[in-house]
């Protein structure tokens, strides 16, 4: 064998056991509700399908092959009857009538029709035309789809046709259709118990993950546990949880403002003092390093405060933005909003103008020329572009902007005003949000920040 058969050999091998896990994998539903009636629904079709088949081979064949057998052997006698005495076909027809109810009638001069229509079960026509081609030995023609009580069976003989219209039931069993109708209702009937069911379940579980969702931006996510056991105690384990979350937060935001507080207290008798005191350059100094150290304790508070417990509102997003662009107009930059009057987004007002206000202002600080758009997204909800002609960030330092206290200067400069946490409270605040923010290349040639929020 060649190196390129045994090749091709190795791969015929190995190709159901590479794609036919994939191929039934991708078919296989996504979801919970679908995965679970999945393990319900295909095992019931499966027993079904068997009992079925095992119902129509075992039993249903066999009878329908000693019904055929039993009237073949009757038409058999009819036709000997009349071949070996003509004369007593009238005899021989109440005999059949009376004893085998079949009517029997003598198409003299006729031929057997050269078409069937064929019934729509086939092992129906096969049993009648084995069992007739076993007892007769005359052309013969039979159909069981003309009349809907009766099977139509001719037999050539020599004068005509000899055509007897026997009972359905006397050529196979007729019940086995019912049969199937009460398995088919059954299995419609579990079916849609064991959709009941599951959904319920699921539903549990949905309502635990729009829950833990909703908790993880901020807004309400209060829920009675319910479902299964384990789903309970997932669900009561969330809350324990969410509860242990909230009170560290508050504790953390009262502690931090409580030390903001007690920082602002030294520091305005500080203030005070240097107003006090003679001018002069040392002076000056001094209270730039006030104002820088008063600034910082407000952004510390901020990042630490986060989202806080402000409620969510629609609100019209070029109002708020509006509001953002005077400070950055006020500090020199060109400033230049596009955004539809009706375009409404679903945020805490507070926080998402603190989260404007510092890409913005962080647009201001490094251009000259702000360009601020606000549309719907390609996915729905809001995305809202802040452009400036800047110097920009390399793209393998997006992310490290947004880093809390990371200024993107590797000698941490602190004489620069601010701590280096504008980025990372826009971003904290829009996945608070459920959104997202991100860094790109400016049309203007300086960055791009982009923020996306749900609909």
């Amino acid at each position: 064998m060649t190196p390129r058969a045994a090749g091709k050999r190795n791969w015929l091998k190995l190709w159901p056991k590479l794609f036919l896990p994939r191929m039934l994998k991708r078919r296989v539903p996504t979801s919970l509700f679908g995965r679970s009636l999945l393990i319900i629904i295909l095992p019931i079709c499966i027993m079904q399908i068997a009992v079925t088949w095992a119902f129509f081979d075992a039993h249903w064949r066999a009878v329908t092959s000693r019904l055929s057998d039993g009237l073949a052997g009757d038409v058999a006698w009819v036709v000997d009857s009349y071949k070996t005495d003509p004369s007593s076909l009238a005899h021989i027809a109440d005999r059949a009538e009376q004893s085998l109810d079949l009517s029997i009638a003598l198409q003299e001069g006729r031929d057997l029709p050269t078409r069937r229509r064929n019934s729509l079960f086939g092992p129906i026509d096969q049993s009648i035309q084995q069992a007739l081609s076993d007892r007769l030995d005359d052309p013969f023609w039979f159909d069981t789809t003309r009349y809907p009580a009766y099977v139509d069976i001719r037999v050539k003989v020599k004068t005509g046709v000899l055509r007897i219209l026997a009972p359905r039931d006397r050529a196979f069993a007729t019940n086995g259709h019912i049969f199937v109708m009460w398995l088919a209702g059954a299995t419609f009937i579990l079916t849609a118990i064991a959709v009941l069911f599951i959904r319920n379940q699921v539903r549990a579980i949905e309502r635990l993950a729009e829950a833990a969702e909703a908790f993880g931006r901020g807004a309400n996510a209060d829920f009675k546990p319910y479902g299964a056991r384990e789903v309970r105690q997932a669900s009561q384990a969330f809350l324990d949880m969410k509860d242990r979350l909230q009170r560290h937060i508050e504790q953390r935001t009262t502690l931090l403002a409580s030390v903001s507080h007690d920082l602002r207290t030294p520091l305005t008798r500080l203030k005070l003092e240097l107003a006090l005191t003679e001018p002069s350059a040392r002076v000056e100094e001094m209270k730039r390093d006030l104002a820088e150290m008063e600034h910082m304790i407000d952004e510390y508070l901020a990042f630490a405060r986060g989202q806080g417990g402000e409620s969510v509102e629609t609100v019209a997003v070029r109002g708020l933005i509006e509001e953002v662009s005077e400070g950055a107009k006020r500090a020199g930059a060109e400033v230049s909003l596009k955004a539809g009057p009706d375009l409404m987004a679903a945020v805490r007002p507070n926080a998402f103008k603190r989260a404007m206000a510092n890409l913005v202002m962080n647009a201001a600080a490094h251009g000259e020329r702000i360009e601020v758009e606000a549309r719907v997204g390609p996915a729905g909800g809001v995305e809202i572009l802040v452009d400036d002609n800047g110097p920009g960030i390399p793209p393998e330092r997006y992310e490290e902007a947004f880093r809390p206290f990371s200024r993107l200067d590797e000698a941490r400069n602190q004489n620069e005003k601010g701590v280096g946490l504008g980025l990372a409270l826009a971003r904290d605040m829009a996945r608070g949000h459920g959104g997202d923010v991100t860094l790109d290349r400016s049309p203007l040639g300086g960055l791009r920040a982009v923020v996306t929020l749900p609909g």
